[in-house]
């Protein structure tokens, strides 16, 4: 069922939606970007749909209300200790398909991956009611229609912006309440079907091939160019690698909090190990690292997607222009050219 949320009439509606629910979309943040008078968009509570923005793709993905990048895991004394509380009241969250299929990806590894459920991000998912919000081109470091992540259908609202005000689309029977008295609206989302930005993933057909392309030279070029900063995994939609810090209170080592703490994969260091041990030492081993988790573990592990979905975040946040899709297709002209070699 649709429905016209027209402008200037809008404040009842959302005043009524606060009421029962946390609201939170991509908002902008002015003067507050890594440049010099320039904004950033992130995801942050609002209380209008005048604060949401939807004309542009938002710096910073919607994975931040689901696993903040600081949280309070447990807190400690002497003698015992508790996990943190959460808030119990539901949330409205408004997503793009992409970062609708990006949960979906993180759910296997927070709630199914060797059968222990992530306590902290399932009791966030299980107050979340996905807003969609309707993406029908696409922006230019887009491949979400390669990567499959373009449609869905798993939502409770869809919505699009128009010069009248906002169209809803209701799936969900408990927010048809919300909508009493609105016009009704013919409204279905449009998806996005053709990207400015195509990418073919190589298959790496056996473990022998995939030995073969961790020892291609084509990685060492990035011990020249990647800065090992973080900053396309912070921007990924799907990435979930973090660290735990201890906080303590004043004077005493056996009281205070444990944090969790988002970190990344492409940081020196991450990987360090007791024994002076560490798996990957430079910048082309921790991207070759990145690389094959998206686009051929991950699958190979959960047996249904590639963990990326073509948001291109990443390549929008990288200092130094480095393109995930452009590297993707250096490492299928590498598969292309290892698989000639064997045969």
């Amino acid at each position: 069922m649709g429905y016209l949320i027209g402008k200037g009439e809008d404040a009842a509606f959302w005043a009524k939606l606060r009421q029962d629910y946390d609201i939170y979309a991509p908002k902008r943040f002015p003067k507050q970007g890594r440049f010099s008078d320039t904004d950033i968009i992130r995801y942050d509570r609002v209380e209008s749909g005048a604060e949401i923005v939807f004309d542009e793709k938002s710096d910073y993905p919607a994975k931040e209300v689901l696993t903040p990048i600081c949280q309070a895991i447990l807190y400690f004394t002497e003698d015992e200790y508790r996990a943190s509380k959460a808030s119990q009241r539901p949330i409205l969250l408004f997503m793009r398909p992409c970062d609708i299929h990006a949960m979906q990806h993180q759910e296997k590894i927070y709630l199914e991956n060797g059968g222990v459920a992530d306590l902290y991000y399932r009791r966030m998912r299980e107050r979340v009611h996905i807003v969609l919000m309707e993406c029908s081109e696409g922006w230019d470091t887009c491949f979400c229609v390669s990567m499959g992540t373009n449609r869905v259908e798993d939502y409770a609202l869809a919505v699009r912006q128009t010069e009248q005000g906002l169209l809803f689309d209701v799936r969900e029977d408990a927010l048809k309440t919300y909508f009493a008295g609105q016009p009704a609206a013919d409204f279905q989302p449009v998806f996005v079907e053709k990207n400015s930005v195509s990418v073919t993933v190589p298959e790496i057909a056996d473990k022998e091939l995939l030995l073969k392309l961790k020892e291609h030279p084509f990685w060492q070029q990035f011990n020249g160019r990647c800065e090992s900063c973080g900053a396309c995994t912070i921007a990924c939609s799907t990435c979930t690698c973090f660290t735990t810090r201890d906080v303590i209170y004043g004077d005493n080592p056996a009281v205070g909090e444990r944090r969790r703490v988002t970190s990344s994969c492409q940081v020196s260091g991450f990987d360090d190990m007791a024994g002076g041990i560490s798996f990957r030492k430079d910048a082309a081993s921790r991207m070759r690292y990145k690389m094959l988790h998206k686009f051929r573990d991950y699958k190979a592990r959960f047996g249904d997607h590639h963990m990326c979905v073509g948001c291109g975040r990443c390549t929008d946040r990288c200092p130094q222009f480095i393109s995930v899709t452009a590297t993707l297709e250096k490492m299928a002209a590498a598969v292309a050219e290892l698989s000639s070699a064997s045969k």
